[in-house]
């Protein structure tokens, strides 16, 4: 039987990959150019959007137990210039982040959760800090998909229950139990 720990890990784990799928159904659908538009320029492209989160999950998740989550190498400021990314450049930068928070997370034990890390010399404990960027995260890649929506408009593919289809999701799928496995 699982401990709560251990569901917690394995619960934090489904989710995460969750969210970089999403991600990378969204860059399926997405051209090099449509990854650099900005409606304007106080805001930021996906190509920029990654580039951040590349950057939060290499600090935060690099020796997660042992050092602050905000390395003095991080350079967070050059993370919102443009760079003129290939596509396929984005893409790595997307799966390198994403590669160090979930190597970090498979390595974890439900003995690491209540122990104490620092992110800007914060006090936080393990569970908080991945909660932290539990938020965090989905909030940056509901931004990718928001942008990734506007530029191509009817051509996306929705990821989630189309418009208007939720009857029908609803009646093909029946609903799960989250406490059965399979």
């Amino acid at each position: 039987m699982n401990t709560l720990g251990k569901e917690y890990l394995v619960t934090v784990i489904r989710r995460v990959k969750y969210y970089k799928d999403l991600g990378d159904k969204a860059f399926e659908q997405l051209d090099e150019k449509d990854l650099h538009f900005r409606p304007n320029d106080e805001s930021n492209s996906i190509a920029i959007i990654v580039q951040h989160m590349t950057g939060n999950m290499l600090s935060r998740f690099t020796n997660f137990l042992t050092e602050d989550g905000e390395k003095e190498w991080r350079q967070r400021d050059d993370e919102f210039e443009i760079h003129h990314y290939s596509k396929q450049q984005v893409i790595d930068l997307w799966e390198k982040g994403w590669k160090c928070f979930l190597d970090t997370l498979d390595s974890l034990t439900e003995d690491d959760l209540l122990k104490t890390i620092y992110i800007r010399k914060e006090a936080l404990t393990v569970i908080d800090a991945i909660n932290r960027q539990l938020a965090h995260y989905p909030h940056h890649i509901g931004q990718i998909l928001f942008i990734g929506k506007m530029i191509k408009g009817e051509k996306w593919k929705s990821l989630s229950i189309p418009k208007n289809q939720s009857i029908q999701f609803n009646q093909a799928n029946e609903v799960k139990d989250p406490a059965k496995k399979f």
